[in-house]
């Protein structure tokens, strides 16, 4: 739920602006891989956190994919069909035919949601990437950073308790990355000087294409003007050329020989 802010205002502004879907997609791919191995493990904890996680990630991409630009909403589309069901349809099915051993199925598809849980702490990266360039935070939400920090925490313990590797461990990355968004956010959260900068030279370089658009169409203009002016000087006018055609097809008259 701690994405709500963020889609609230992209449902406001009727824009995805520059916010980026791989998080929400990875982020979808992780809730359901952990929903399959709760079926397996029969852990009730993280079935029903799971289940509700996928709900909500559902719909935050049916948000994005309502307001995104053409381009974005294609290579969403394009990641959701590719990973969230090639990706996990594949390894479910090879799971449920190949792999006989129900312990072995558990270690399986708790290795690939773990791999898979650390990929939704990487996600971010681009995001901090982007913070770091532009030295402006108003693409990477605080309280997203700040309650994927609490998890990892509650989940590292709670892997700890139960003695689930799987859980635990890649929650000390997420722990890390969580730590590591919050201390940008605190660093450059009063800083946009290059978001502004951007803004002024997309609108300089928009006014620049203008004018170079009119000075193009004044110069064909021109250029028209010109040739219909020589055709003009060359062309005698009407009646003239009338004349000249005329007297052209005449035949000259006869010579009287004496």
């Amino acid at each position: 739920m701690y994405d709500r802010p963020t889609f609230y205002r992209v449902y406001a502004k009727k824009s995805t602006e520059s916010f980026q879907s791989v998080p929400y997609v990875v982020a979808l791919l992780s809730a359901t891989l952990w929903l399959y191995y709760a079926l397996l493990s029969t852990d009730l904890l993280l079935l029903s956190i799971n289940t509700v996680a996928c709900v909500a990630e559902s719909v935050y991409l049916a948000v994005y994919l309502a307001y995104a630009p053409g381009p974005a909403k294609a290579f969403t589309l394009k990641l959701l069909c590719a990973i969230n069901m090639g990706l996990f349809g594949a390894m479910v099915a090879f799971l449920q035919f190949y792999v006989v051993d129900t312990q072995r199925r558990v270690s399986i598809a708790g290795g690939v949601g773990a791999a898979f849980a650390l990929a939704v702490f990487v996600a971010p990266l681009a995001i901090i990437r982007r913070v770091m360039r532009t030295k402006s935070v108003e693409f990477m939400p605080f309280w997203l950073s700040f309650f994927l920090t609490v998890s990892a925490v509650v989940w590292f313990f709670y892997g700890l308790l139960i003695k689930d590797f799987f859980v635990a461990m890649p929650n000390v990355l997420g722990l890390l990355f969580g730590l590591a968004q919050m201390v940008l956010f605190f660093v450059y959260r009063n800083r946009n000087p290059k978001k502004n900068g951007a803004v002024s030279e997309m609108q300089q370089a928009a006014v620049q294409a203008d004018a170079e658009k009119e000075r193009r169409s004044h110069a064909n203009a021109d250029g028209e003007a010109d040739v219909r002016t020589v055709i003009v000087d060359i062309m005698p006018p009407p009646p003239a050329m009338m004349v000249m055609m005329t007297a052209a097809h005449q035949t000259p008259p006869a010579v009287e020989v004496v």
